[in-house]
């Protein structure tokens, strides 16, 4: 739960799909070019994948335009029905994150919560008297959500 200090964002959806299906789209860094929201901010977007080839340890870093911004994910903690990503953004902020994939059979299919929480930085603050990391955020973790979804169900 988000405190003071802290933001939590948290999206779910159902996918027809059996989780392990999911999870490996989750635990591939090279898999998240066909789900992840953000990886048309930038058609000129730089990536470098480094540690393990998928799951635990492996390493995606990215450095892009102002939209796409630099920064770097390491999966930390990998397991059939969860999987955790450390994410450390350095531009156009620098901020750090914990973001969650929970993986829960749901029928025939799989119920996905994507959660994300970070400590508020002075730059996440003053967003916050504008707008919410929920609102920033939310929008891009439902597109992400359906385009994975989409992937695990072709």
């Amino acid at each position: 739960m988000a405190g003071k200090d802290t933001y939590e964002v948290v999206r779910e959806t159902e996918v027809d799909a059996p989780s392990a299906v999911i999870h490996d789209l989750i635990v591939d860094f090279h898999e998240w070019v066909r789900w992840s929201p953000w990886e048309d901010l930038d058609p000129d977007l730089q990536r470098t994948y480094s540690g393990a080839d998928r799951g635990l340890g492996a390493v995606y870093e990215w450095s892009g335009n102002r939209k796409a911004g630099q920064g770097r994910m390491a999966i930390t903690g990998d397991e059939p029905l969860e999987v955790a990503v450390d994410i450390t953004f350095l531009k156009p902020f620098k901020a750090s994150s914990v973001a969650t994939f929970e993986l829960t059979p749901a029928g025939s299919g799989t119920k996905v919560t994507w959660r994300m929480v970070g400590q508020k930085t002075l730059a996440t603050k003053v967003m916050g008297i504008f707008t919410s990391m929920d609102k920033m955020i939310g929008p891009d973790f439902e597109k992400g959500l359906a385009r994975l979804k989409s992937t695990a169900s072709t």
